[in-house]
Protein backbone atom coordinates (compact mmCIF):
# COMPACT_ATOMS: atom_id res chain seq x y z
CA UNK A 1 0.00 0.00 0.00
CA UNK A 2 2.75 2.78 0.75
CA UNK A 3 4.94 1.35 -2.09
CA UNK A 4 1.64 2.36 -4.40
CA UNK A 5 1.19 5.58 -2.30
CA UNK A 6 4.67 6.78 -3.15
CA UNK A 7 4.50 5.84 -7.09
CA UNK A 8 1.25 7.61 -7.38
CA UNK A 9 2.96 10.85 -5.85
CA UNK A 10 6.03 10.29 -7.63
CA UNK A 11 3.65 10.69 -11.11
CA UNK A 12 1.98 13.53 -10.01
CA UNK A 13 5.35 15.46 -8.89
CA UNK A 14 6.75 15.08 -12.15
CA UNK A 15 3.47 15.40 -13.75
CA UNK A 16 3.14 18.94 -12.38
CA UNK A 17 7.09 19.81 -13.10
CA UNK A 18 6.83 18.65 -16.68
CA UNK A 19 4.00 20.83 -16.74
CA UNK A 20 5.80 23.65 -15.74
CA UNK A 21 8.63 23.08 -17.93
CA UNK A 22 6.71 23.10 -20.96
CA UNK A 23 4.33 26.09 -20.05
CA UNK A 24 7.70 28.11 -19.54
CA UNK A 25 10.09 26.49 -22.66
CA UNK A 26 10.37 28.75 -25.43
CA UNK A 27 8.08 31.33 -23.59
CA UNK A 28 9.68 35.33 -24.58
CA UNK A 29 9.48 37.11 -20.90
CA UNK A 30 10.50 40.82 -19.81
CA UNK A 31 13.52 41.26 -17.84
CA UNK A 32 14.49 44.09 -16.51
CA UNK A 33 16.31 46.48 -19.08
CA UNK A 34 20.17 46.28 -17.76
CA UNK A 35 23.53 47.05 -19.05
CA UNK A 36 25.39 43.74 -19.74
CA UNK A 37 29.07 42.44 -20.31
CA UNK A 38 27.39 41.13 -23.23
CA UNK A 39 27.32 44.96 -24.89
CA UNK A 40 31.11 44.98 -24.89
CA UNK A 41 31.18 41.43 -26.48
CA UNK A 42 29.26 42.66 -29.12
CA UNK A 43 30.92 46.09 -29.67
CA UNK A 44 30.54 46.66 -33.33
CA UNK A 45 27.66 44.04 -34.14
CA UNK A 46 24.97 45.43 -32.67
CA UNK A 47 22.02 46.56 -34.96
CA UNK A 48 20.56 49.76 -35.36
CA UNK A 49 17.29 48.80 -34.78
CA UNK A 50 17.87 45.65 -32.24
CA UNK A 51 19.89 42.67 -31.75
CA UNK A 52 18.76 38.63 -30.93
CA UNK A 53 21.68 36.75 -29.39
CA UNK A 54 21.40 33.10 -29.11
CA UNK A 55 23.44 31.50 -27.13
CA UNK A 56 24.06 27.46 -28.70
CA UNK A 57 25.84 24.24 -28.23
CA UNK A 58 27.28 22.14 -30.61
CA UNK A 59 25.08 19.19 -30.04
CA UNK A 60 21.76 21.21 -29.56
CA UNK A 61 18.99 20.60 -31.56
CA UNK A 62 16.51 23.38 -30.94
CA UNK A 63 19.24 25.56 -31.27
CA UNK A 64 19.27 24.78 -35.34
CA UNK A 65 15.66 25.33 -35.59
CA UNK A 66 16.18 28.16 -33.41
CA UNK A 67 19.01 29.62 -35.40
CA UNK A 68 17.09 29.16 -38.59
CA UNK A 69 14.01 30.99 -37.13
CA UNK A 70 15.90 33.95 -35.82
CA UNK A 71 17.80 34.52 -39.71
CA UNK A 72 14.27 34.24 -41.05
CA UNK A 73 13.39 37.60 -38.77
CA UNK A 74 16.20 39.07 -39.31
CA UNK A 75 16.51 39.00 -42.92
CA UNK A 76 12.63 40.68 -42.51
CA UNK A 77 12.93 43.11 -40.06
CA UNK A 78 15.33 46.19 -41.19
CA UNK A 79 18.40 46.80 -38.71
CA UNK A 80 18.11 43.85 -36.22
CA UNK A 81 20.81 42.12 -36.39
CA UNK A 82 21.60 38.16 -34.83
CA UNK A 83 24.62 37.27 -33.47
CA UNK A 84 25.12 33.11 -32.46
CA UNK A 85 27.48 32.75 -29.09
CA UNK A 86 28.86 29.29 -28.43
CA UNK A 87 28.35 28.61 -24.82
CA UNK A 88 31.01 26.33 -24.07
CA UNK A 89 33.40 29.06 -25.06
CA UNK A 90 32.09 31.65 -23.15
CA UNK A 91 31.52 30.47 -19.78
CA UNK A 92 32.30 33.50 -18.45
CA UNK A 93 29.28 35.38 -20.27
CA UNK A 94 26.73 32.56 -19.77
CA UNK A 95 27.16 32.65 -16.09
CA UNK A 96 27.19 36.71 -16.13
CA UNK A 97 24.02 36.29 -18.12
CA UNK A 98 22.82 33.39 -16.08
CA UNK A 99 22.39 31.43 -19.15
CA UNK A 100 20.98 27.69 -17.99
CA UNK A 101 19.86 26.36 -21.76
CA UNK A 102 20.09 26.03 -25.02
CA UNK A 103 19.02 27.81 -26.84
CA UNK A 104 18.84 31.27 -24.66
CA UNK A 105 17.86 33.91 -26.80
CA UNK A 106 18.20 37.15 -25.91
CA UNK A 107 16.74 40.79 -27.08
CA UNK A 108 18.77 43.56 -27.27
CA UNK A 109 17.95 47.28 -27.76
CA UNK A 110 20.33 49.19 -29.64
CA UNK A 111 23.04 50.42 -27.52
CA UNK A 112 23.21 46.72 -25.58
CA UNK A 113 20.58 46.44 -22.88
CA UNK A 114 18.66 43.39 -22.59
CA UNK A 115 14.61 43.71 -22.57
CA UNK A 116 13.59 40.33 -23.31
CA UNK A 117 15.03 36.76 -22.84
CA UNK A 118 13.28 33.61 -24.27
CA UNK A 119 14.71 29.70 -22.70
CA UNK A 120 14.14 27.37 -24.83
CA UNK A 121 13.03 27.48 -28.83
CA UNK A 122 10.77 30.68 -29.23
CA UNK A 123 8.22 30.35 -31.65
CA UNK A 124 8.75 32.77 -35.05
CA UNK A 125 5.36 34.88 -33.85
CA UNK A 126 6.82 35.42 -30.36
CA UNK A 127 10.25 36.60 -31.40
CA UNK A 128 8.26 39.42 -33.92
CA UNK A 129 6.53 40.42 -31.29
CA UNK A 130 9.63 40.48 -28.84
CA UNK A 131 11.46 42.68 -31.62
CA UNK A 132 8.31 44.98 -32.03
CA UNK A 133 8.32 45.65 -28.62
CA UNK A 134 12.10 46.35 -28.29
CA UNK A 135 11.94 48.59 -31.15
CA UNK A 136 8.68 50.47 -29.65
CA UNK A 137 11.03 51.06 -26.36
CA UNK A 138 13.88 52.32 -27.81
CA UNK A 139 11.80 54.94 -29.77
CA UNK A 140 12.53 52.90 -33.63
CA UNK A 141 9.45 52.48 -35.74
CA UNK A 142 7.39 49.23 -35.15
CA UNK A 143 7.66 46.02 -37.50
Amino acid sequence: MIGALVVVVVLVACGIGGLIFRRRYGRVRKTDEQQTPLAEYLRGRLGSNATVVQFSSAFCQPCRATRRVLEEVTVMVPGVSHVEIDAEENLELVRALDVRRTPTVLFLGPSGEVHHRASGQPRKVDVIAALGRVMDASGDVSI
